[in-house]
């Protein structure tokens, strides 16, 4: 019997997204395709809203060894992109080393366009095996900001850095300008090896020193700009080593609540909080684009650290709408 419908052109685990901006100013969807195992929900749009909502899952709520996915994604000029997930992508155990999970995300992002990727974080089985690669292309004057994290693992179920393998690169570049080439301004790589599964030594657990969670956040462009510039100035303002306060306990909180404003009653209180959950993170700038990076012992300690950043800054949630920062918060 031949089907009715036309043959897809997509090969499984191939998605793609187009967003444009309408004539009266907001931001839509003018194209959504995706194949097995990937899935892509996206609300109705509601007037208003100030960027156009996707999320990002797959069927089962992870990956299987040897999944492949392919997204790729083009936002129009002047349009606004938030994308998001509905819990932590799971990398399911691979068979063997030789069987890969993959995933590979290309952005372009044209003329004063703007994404805001901001998911859960990536969640790796005993025994899996990840590659993904992550590639955004931005005009000039396009915007990103882009968080990318990975945990432990099943940490309930005595998981600590079992992976087999785990490699992560994200790359941006500048858009060719008059018939010039593609200018790469960051390239940045993770790369975890496990352990075999009868080693005594557990080489990786080691190295990650309890750390329960690591992420990068990457910022580019006009609008995220006074976000970069926070979050630079909140580095700046870290205690440095030596500078040690002599004072009492009693002495500094007395001190603390006549004295301090609301911005640095807010950096007290999240310096405490980075001490609690063992947060260590930096920033810095790179070819115009600001790192940062960060590691917290739990999931949930790194959550809030990040989410409070972006809270207090509300710079993201003022340009793209509050559910582009729902899984930081």
């Amino acid at each position: 019997m031949t089907s009715p419908f036309p043959v897809s052109s997509s090969a499984p685990g191939e998605g793609r997204i187009v967003v444009q901006l309408l004539p009266y100013g907001i931001s839509a969807l003018s194209a959504i395709t995706f194949q097995y195992p990937l899935k892509l929900i996206s609300p109705s749009p509601a007037a208003g809203q100030k960027s156009v909502l996707v999320f990002l899952l797959t069927y089962g709520g992870g990956l299987v060894g040897g999944d492949q996915v392919h997204l790729t994604i083009d936002v129009r000029p002047e349009a606004k992109l938030s994308i998001v997930t509905q819990g932590h992508t799971k990398i399911f155990k691979s068979p063997s080393r030789d069987v890969i999970t993959r995933q590979r995300l290309h952005v372009t992002l044209q003329d004063n366009a703007a994404l805001c990727l901001l998911p859960d974080p990536v969640q790796p089985f005993e025994g899996s095996v990840y590659e993904q690669s992550q590639k955004f292309t931005l005009a000039n004057t396009a915007s990103l900001c882009l968080l990318d994290w990975v945990s432990a693992g099943r940490i309930a179920r005595g998981e600590d850095w079992n992976l087999l393998a785990w490699r992560g690169r994200n790359e941006v570049w500048a858009a060719a300008e008059s018939g010039g080439k593609p200018r790469l301004l960051l390239r940045d790589n993770v790369i975890l090896e496990g352990d075999a599964a009868d080693s005594k030594e557990k080489a990786l657990r080691n190295k990650m020193q309890q750390t329960g969670i690591f992420g990068t956040l990457v910022l580019r462009g006009p609008l995220v700009e006074g976000l970069a510039a926070f979050i630079l100035a909140e580095f700046a303002a870290l205690p440095r080593i030596g500078a040690r306060d002599f004072r009492s306990q009693d002495k500094m909180d007395k001190d603390n609540g006549l004295m301090l404003s609301p911005e640095e009653n807010w950096r007290q209180a999240r310096l405490k909080q980075e001490e609690a959950d063992a947060v260590l993170w930096s920033a810095a700038r790179v070819r115009g684009c600001t790192v940062v990076k960060f590691g917290s012992r739990t999931v949930e300690g790194g959550r809030v650290w990040i989410g409070n950043l972006l809270e207090q800054d509300g710079s993201v949630s003022r340009l793209f709408g509050d559910d582009s920062t729902m899984c930081v918060r």
